[in-house]
């Protein structure tokens, strides 16, 4: 049985969920890694085991009920109590809504919403009887704004945000802090930061984490500097 607690982070990519990996091994989590490229995340897990921490790869379907029950069980089970949840999975579709299949519709909606009720529930159904965990959740522009040729982007991200709303008015109260970040801009480095760094994203995340419970936010927006809004 392990003996510390862990981070799951679903939906790790080369940017933001390597950085929120990355991040939270530095602060002594051991991370589970979820994704369905398995390649980029192993080297990421790599890594971080060479800097000194742990990090396990799951390949996990983030619309796959099933799936995401496995990773919460294997993440307890190999890692430690689950301490904080990440969903950073996502389903971008940029079509016309003239052109855009049904099909296409509900693949964007479960990979950026219905995904983020799977963790987040397993995630909760741990961390209650605890009383204690952090579930974060990865939004976008589109969470808080739909543009043209983003319907399917957009009720996905606006879902999740909704959802991320009701779990953090239930769960409050029990002790769990549920937060929804809205990441406006596009995410890389730039020398002059005009866009949003993941390793400065991640910070952010990790700063939702360790909140005091007397002064807990529900939810931040994240944009870089030149950023109009």
């Amino acid at each position: 049985m392990a003996s510390r607690n862990s981070a799951v982070i679903l939906g790790v990519g080369p940017g933001l969920g390597a950085a929120l990996g990355r991040r939270f091994a530095a602060a002594g989590y051991a991370v589970a890694l979820a994704a369905r490229n398995l390649e980029r995340v192993e080297k990421l897990a790599a890594a971080i085991a060479q800097a000194g921490g742990t990090a396990r790869v799951f390949a996990t379907d983030a619309t796959d009920a099933g799936a995401v029950q496995a990773l919460v069980a294997h993440a307890e089970a190999e890692l430690g109590p689950v301490e904080v949840a990440i969903y950073n999975a996502s389903g971008r579709v940029r079509k016309s809504i003239l052109d855009l299949e049904p099909d296409e519709f509900d693949v964007a909606w479960r990979r950026a919403c219905f995904g983020g009720f799977l963790l987040g529930r397993e995630a909760a159904r741990r961390m209650v009887p605890r009383g204690r965990g952090t579930i974060l959740f990865t939004g976008a522009t589109a969470s808080v704004k739909a543009m043209a040729g983003s319907a399917g982007f957009a009720v996905g991200k606006f879902g999740l945000r909704a959802l991320a709303q009701s779990m953090a008015r239930e769960l409050a109260p029990k002790g769990v802090h549920v937060a929804h970040a809205v990441i406006d801009g596009g995410i890389g480095i730039d020398p002059d930061h005009a866009r949003l760094d993941p390793d400065a994203i991640a910070e952010a995340y990790y700063q939702l984490h360790v909140q005091p419970r007397s002064a807990w936010t529900w939810e931040i927006e994240l944009r870089p500097w030149v950023e109009t809004f």
